[in-house]
């Protein structure tokens, strides 16, 4: 596959002294910004919805507040990386998100909840974007490396955060009762306080240049549409899973440590998924690699509710994990394989508001058709159908003219 000379140049910016050192410190920023704000509220749900008396669709109102936020987050990136560094967004995103899981757990109002569930959700998308945009400067001359890179960023820094959110909370609140959801929130805002002074450093390492310093031509939206389409159904669909299974859990009366133990082979899939993916991620610059994604996630939801036991909950977990986090990581990868390095940050910051828009629609639908079909899991199978519907438009996605 030959590559477009131009797009493939190096920047002016040189490499840091410990590229992988700075890539775990941008991975444990994924870790706080996706692991923990996004997806630690799934674990808690169950506790929140029971302590509050919501029905679904209130209990998923709190994902589509933080949903809501995210497209706040992702629209001002999209303008402020012409006036700011993306290193200086990723930093400041990174500490904002971190005082904002703090801030959850110390008062119990709907009304608070929604307050910093809306700005983990602005300060988290800040982050996120930038994130992509500054590993894609690693290893640039390396396109195996660069793309191992990517997947390790997306699928292992998000895929840590659940493993250790997994293996805390549901035990937690088992030991403690649903009462104890508060301490937490609190917990994981600690968890992230002692991530931060590497994430911080990372982030300092890495000088991507801003829009405004090149001039990078207008991105080419009708030639991705199939690409931007196939990323708005993991936005819509993906997300039922994550904020809804461990309440679908509960009301199979799932045990405090089988639903730690699903959600820990979750997170250790998300975390082994670079492996399995890179090598695709670093192969095709079309809309192939999001497609084999989006049927994986379609075929890790349906599972549980198509086989409700044990072992397919298990297996459920593996196919999901190891596809979930691989979804930014593959739009990251056709961004750096098909437009020139000044693109890179504008390109994944309007990938990340067309996602951000999708999945703010997610959890409250969700929890409407449970609580209309008395049933969550019709909603992981009605997520399913979404998430195969943009796999074949991500199919239909070809790479940009070489």
């Amino acid at each position: 596959m030959k590559k477009r000379k131009g797009h493939m140049t190096t920047t002016s910016a040189s490499q840091p002294n410990h590229p992988w050192l700075v890539l775990i410190g941008l991975a444990l920023g994924v870790t706080v910004t996706n692991g923990f704000a996004r997806f630690a509220y799934g674990l808690l749900l169950p506790a929140m919805k029971s302590e509050m008396g919501w029905n679904y669709a209130q209990a998923g109102w709190l994902n589509t507040a933080n949903a809501i936020g995210y497209i706040v987050g992702a629209v001002a990136t999209m303008i402020l990386i012409h006036r700011a560094s993306p290193s200086r967004l990723f930093a400041f995103g990174l500490l904002a998100t971190t005082l904002s899981l703090l801030a959850t757990g110390l008062y119990a109002a709907l009304w608070w909840q929604t307050l910093w569930r809306v700005l983990a959700g602005v300060f988290g998308a800040m982050s996120f974007s930038t994130a992509g945009a500054l590993t894609a400067q690693l290893f640039r001359d390396d396109p195996k490396r660069n793309a191992l890179a990517i997947a390790i960023l997306f699928g292992s820094g998000g895929g840590f955060g659940i493993v250790l959110a997994g293996a805390a909370l549901p035990l937690m609140l088992g030991t403690f009762g649903y009462g104890s959801w508060p301490f937490g929130w609190v917990m994981i805002g600690a968890t992230s306080l002692l991530f931060l002074p590497l994430g911080l450093w990372a982030a300092r390492q890495l000088h991507a240049p801003r829009q405004a310093d090149s001039k990078a031509p207008p991105l080419p939206i009708r030639r991705i549409l199939p690409e931007l389409a196939g990323y708005a159904g993991f936005g819509l669909g993906y997300i039922v899973y994550l904020t809804f299974l461990s309440a679908w859990m509960t009301e199979q009366s799932a045990s405090a440590g089988f639903i730690a133990l699903v959600w820990v082979i979750l997170g250790l899939c998300i975390s082994a998924s670079p492996i399995v993916w890179r090598p695709i991620l670093a192969r095709y610059a079309s809309g192939l690699p999001l497609a084999m994604i989006l049927t994986g996630i379609a075929i890790g939801s349906a599972l549980p509710v198509i086989l409700p036991n044990g072992p397919a909950l298990l297996i459920s977990a593996v196919v999901f994990g190891l596809s979930v986090f691989m979804a930014p990581g593959a739009v990251t990868n056709f961004s750096r394989q098909n437009l020139p390095p000044e693109s890179w940050g504008t390109a994944i910051s309007f990938f990340t508001v067309v996602f951000a828009v999708a999945q703010t629609i997610g959890p409250y639908a969700a929890g409407w058709v449970g609580d209309l079909s008395g049933n969550i899991g019709t909603s992981l199978l009605v997520a399913a159908g979404i998430l195969l519907i943009g796999a074949a438009f991500a199919l239909l996605q070809k790479p940009l003219e070489q």
